[in-house]
């Protein structure tokens, strides 16, 4: 039979419902059990037939039904696969273990997958639909993902969506503590990404964090507060990515232009200190070798003449001088 293992949970509160771990009977000699018992209940319901035996009726009469019962404790788990088993509502245990197994055929089984999943915010799924007879009328999908509109710390309205990579690592809180955790996953992944949005900038000239410039920080916090948030599901939140980062529509052109004025601001900064430098270096340069005697109009004519030239964005054109 089924021994309950210690429970596996590393959370600092204890939960409601902690896993335990089953180690279940291999399921080979089970079934060949509840083979033998429906086939020798056959015999000898044939034998008590023929010798007109009513305890020997009786008795394949309980075989049969017997085999056919303990069959349904079989059941079969694939590698990062498990089964939550509950008798009569009660929860007595988790199997994560693969292969072919045997356990009380009155437990009821429910599948929760261990694989690592993932989803972009901003997507919805449909779950699959079935008739009457429980024929699948409608897969199940998943809608295209549509960034979330929302405004950053600056009240700027920015569009914002991120790739969230998740598992289940506590099967009994993913289906005790929650409704459905696929859904509550896609939930609270959402409005902590809304949250984080809210607190940064979309862009910084301070050298504060911001969205855009601090992509890492940001995505580090971002899997911070969706963990937190998914505590008690019993989802591990593997990594949590910024996919998709703009300016809403409405202000996208006027916010292009204002990094565009910031770009030219910068790059004449940047030429204005580089053409004083070469000034200075032409003044030192002529007083140093005495090529010529400057007096203070020539010198402020000369440091006019070459500014304009360096910092013009067209090419000079030369006026030669020739007089005295």
């Amino acid at each position: 039979m089924s021994s309950p293992m210690n429970p596996n949970h590393t959370s600092g509160d204890l939960p409601a419902h902690p896993e335990k771990l089953l180690r279940p009977s291999p399921g080979w000699f089970a079934l060949f059990a509840c083979l033998g018992l429906i086939l020798f209940g056959g015999f000898t319901l044939i034998a008590a037939a023929a010798a007109e035996n009513g305890f020997f009726a009786v008795l394949g009469v309980m075989m049969i039904p017997s085999g056919i019962v303990g069959m349904f404790g079989l059941m079969a788990i694939a590698p990062n696969d498990s089964r939550v088993l509950l008798l009569f509502g009660d929860y007595r245990g988790t199997v994560k273990e693969s292969g072919f197994f045997w356990v009380n055929p009155f437990f009821s089984k429910r599948k929760v997958s261990l694989r690592i999943r993932n989803f972009e915010t901003g997507s919805s799924s449909t779950p699959e639909k079935k008739d009457a007879a429980g024929t699948v009328v409608q897969a199940k999908s998943r809608s295209a993902s549509r960034p979330s509109k929302v405004n950053d710390r600056d009240g700027n309205p920015i569009e914002i969506s991120a790739v969230v990579v998740w598992k289940v690592t506590d099967t009994a809180e993913a289906l005790f503590e929650v409704d459905d955790y696929e859904h509550f996953v896609e939930v609270q992944s959402e409005a902590a990404l809304r949250s984080l949005a809210t607190r940064y900038p979309y862009d910084s000239e301070d050298h504060e964090q911001s969205l855009r410039g601090n992509t890492e920080e940001i995505c580090s916090k971002l899997r911070e507060d969706i963990q937190e948030r998914l505590e008690k599901a019993g989802v591990n939140v593997i990594e949590a990515r910024i996919s998709h980062l703009a300016y809403a529509p409405e202000i996208a052109s006027a916010m292009l232009q204002r990094q565009q004025a910031g770009a030219v601001v910068a790059a004449r900064t940047k030429i204005v200190d580089g053409a004083v430098g070469m000034v200075e270096m032409a003044l030192e340069h002529l007083k140093r070798d005495e090529i010529v005697e400057l007096d203070a109009a020539q010198r402020a004519s000369l440091v006019s003449n070459l500014l304009v030239v360096l910092c013009s964005d067209r090419h000079a054109q030369p006026v030669v001088q020739t007089g005295a």
